[in-house]
């Protein structure tokens, strides 16, 4: 995730701005100004609203499981009717995908 303060932007500091933005709007002399500090306001709201949204996808991404298979030597001969060294490599590439793949956080399931 970034370095935004997502506390920051659902905490104490919202409700200030949200104050601020509201007298602005009550003592504003125009409407235009009127209308671009509701339009602010508006925006930060749904900024807040995807920031939400993201978070929880993302959560959603993170309890997934990934599912790898993880074959012997014999199965890959018998699959693939290559070699033996054939089989071997393809064995040990799908032993590095899987620890990389657990390294880079993503939960595996194996098959």
């Amino acid at each position: 995730m970034s370095n935004i303060d997502k506390q920051a932007l659902l905490g104490a500091d919202k409700h200030a701005n949200q104050h601020r933005l509201s007298r602005l709007i009550i003592e504003a002399n125009s409407a235009e100004l009127r209308a671009i500090a509701e339009a602010v306001e508006q925006y930060t709201d749904q900024l807040i609203a995807a920031l939400a949204d993201s978070e929880k996808r993302i959560a959603e991404l993170e309890a997934r499981k990934v599912n790898l298979s993880k074959l012997s030597v014999g199965e890959v001969m018998h699959m693939s009717g290559f070699s033996r060294d054939y089989a071997e490599g393809w064995c040990a590439g799908n032993d590095n995908a899987i620890h990389e793949v657990r390294t880079a956080g993503i939960k595996v399931k194996e098959s």
